[in-house]
């Protein structure tokens, strides 16, 4: 595989692209503080480029993510319009209404159901499964699910994930996301079905709003996607044909990042580990 060419900031690269699609935790902020180098570069970028689509797992309406980057003080001029993996799962939500659904997650998840007419039910008389996440991130992890997808498993219901996210920063941690859950699920024999990254619907969304801001088709070889996770934001990339820009200091940091900043060989191992390939490599997103 090709080794990510290693660059020192965005300005490098930005004449070869008229749009950015942008991954938002890992690279703009880590759930408890922004990054403002970072939001600098995708709002100069803006300024002076082109449209940037924040493209996020999150597992809820774009709108109601708002409230957090502002909470972050992520300023709105960082970013053109947000999609995320919640936009593209209430497509998916809405072809099952009225279900019954076996909803998992927690309660600031419930803006991912609303007008949807859906209904809810247990594991023994749900139609379907539907997984936000764990009901708490902070004490739970994959394996306290186990036994409880063993009867969902058994009537084989199908499992929409609506955060195909394995893990995410927040703060100094590690938190699992709803895309551990669909991977044990999936490790127990069960169908997971998914829209966010790297799946393709996601892309489509962002890519739509692209062309929407620009007034014309968008140029797939002039959009550069930019994140932290090689499972997720660099092969969803891959898959779509597109360029990335793998910011080593994300989720795989403590692999990849050394008292000398960004360690090439071992960024290009990883990716190469996980199958992927990054056009481009950078420590933190500067511009």
């Amino acid at each position: 595989m090709t080794a990510p060419r290693p660059i020192s900031g965005l300005a490098e690269i930005v004449d070869r692209y008229d749009v950015i699609l942008s991954d938002v935790w890992g690279v703009i902020h880590n759930g408890r503080e922004s990054f403002p180098a970072a939001c600098q570069a995708l709002a100069r970028f803006r300024a002076e480029r082109g449209p940037v689509i924040l493209i996020s797992n999150a597992p809820r309406p774009s709108q109601d993510v708002l409230p957090q980057l502002d909470g972050l003080h992520v300023a709105r001029e960082t970013w053109s319009a947000i999609v995320t993996s919640g936009d593209a799962t209430r497509i998916l939500l809405g072809g099952k209404a009225p279900g019954p659904a076996w909803r998992i997650g927690p309660d600031r998840d419930a803006p991912l159901y609303e007008g949807l007419g859906l209904e809810f039910a247990d594991a023994a008389t749900a139609a379907f499964v539907s997984v936000t996440g764990p009901y708490d991130d902070e004490t739970e992890t994959a394996e306290d699910y186990r036994e409880r997808f063993t009867e969902a498993v058994a009537r084989k219901l199908p499992l929409i994930c609506a955060n195909p996210d394995i893990v995410v920063q927040r703060g100094d941690r590690l938190i699992p996301c709803g895309g551990a859950l669909a991977q044990l699920y999936e490790t127990m024999g069960g169908e997971v079905i998914m829209a966010g990254k790297p799946h393709a619907p996601i892309y489509g969304l962002s890519l739509g709003e692209a062309e929407v801001i620009l007034g014309r088709p968008v140029d797939h070889r002039r959009v550069l996607c930019i994140g932290d996770g090689v499972p997720t934001d660099i092969k969803g990339a891959n898959a779509q044909g597109l360029d990335v820009l793998f910011v080593a200091s994300g989720i795989h940091g403590a692999e990849i990042i050394g008292p000398d900043g960004l360690d090439a060989q071992a960024a290009e191992a990883l990716l190469a580990k996980g199958g992927a390939v990054a056009t481009y490599a950078i420590a933190d997103l500067v511009w």
